[in-house]
């Protein structure tokens, strides 16, 4: 478990918390659209600071911050994952899941233990062969319906989210909003380019911030929980 990066104060990756944000590097997706490209193949990356620095570091700001965000790349390829949590949680700190929801198993395991306060998992695209397009490899839709289950019945707070990259249309956002529950956030996030995003994706036009502003009004008929994530 490498850690590909780390954003020591963050007021906005945690809802409601003051958190520092860690990034665990690996991913089993390949989303064109992904800013943290870089970090998708481990074995490449080098680490900011091992595990125990880390836990170090976080130590001395107890009392400062009360929350974790775990992020990726996709955090629950780990099998350390649940200790790294643990740990977080011993330090009086919640934590905060980020997953792409491909490994029920594992996230059922941090559910169960209570070892996270809050997820956010995303939902890429419609629950059919389109999802495996947009995230660039082969995906288990029944993993992701697992997930979604998983969720539904935990009974804590989480969000899911879109990023509506230029592999992402209207049309396809509203067949997600089919698979949304009245009662879930769901959050659409603008695509922005950036020098690790595909050089294809970047070239192509996608929805902007308006333009999503005013197709969630529709969708809400759907899916009354969804909000458009300003990126300003």
């Amino acid at each position: 478990m490498k850690i590909a990066g780390l954003a020591k104060v963050s007021l906005i990756d945690f809802p409601g918390r003051i958190a520092a944000t860690v990034f665990l590097a690996g991913c089993n997706l390949r989303c064109a659209y992904c800013h943290n490209r870089w970090m998708l193949d481990a074995s490449s990356v080098q680490p900011v600071s091992s595990i125990p620095a880390f836990l170090d570091w976080l130590q001395t700001r107890v009392g400062r911050l009360d929350g974790v965000c775990i992020s990726g790349g996709e955090p629950t390829l780990h099998q350390g994952l649940a200790d790294l949590a643990q740990a977080i949680k011993h330090l009086g700190m919640a934590v905060k899941l980020d997953t792409n929801g491909t490994r029920p198993e594992q996230l059922s395991r941090l559910l169960d233990e209570q070892l996270v306060d809050y997820v956010a998992m995303d939902l890429k695209a419609p629950l059919d062969p389109r999802y495996s397009d947009v995230a660039g490899a082969p995906v288990d839709l029944l993993a992701i319906r697992q997930s979604l289950a998983l969720l539904r019945r935990w009974g804590s707070a989480y969000e899911l989210r879109t990023t509506v990259a230029p592999s992402v249309d209207a049309a396809m956002l509203r067949d997600m909003a089919r698979v949304v529950t009245e009662r879930e956030v769901w959050y659409l996030q603008p695509f922005r380019s950036a020098p690790a995003v595909s050089p294809e994706m970047s070239a192509q036009p996608s929805l902007r911030e308006d333009e999503l502003e005013q197709l969630a009004q529709e969708l809400r008929a759907l899916a009354p929980g969804v909000r458009v994530r300003a990126t300003n």
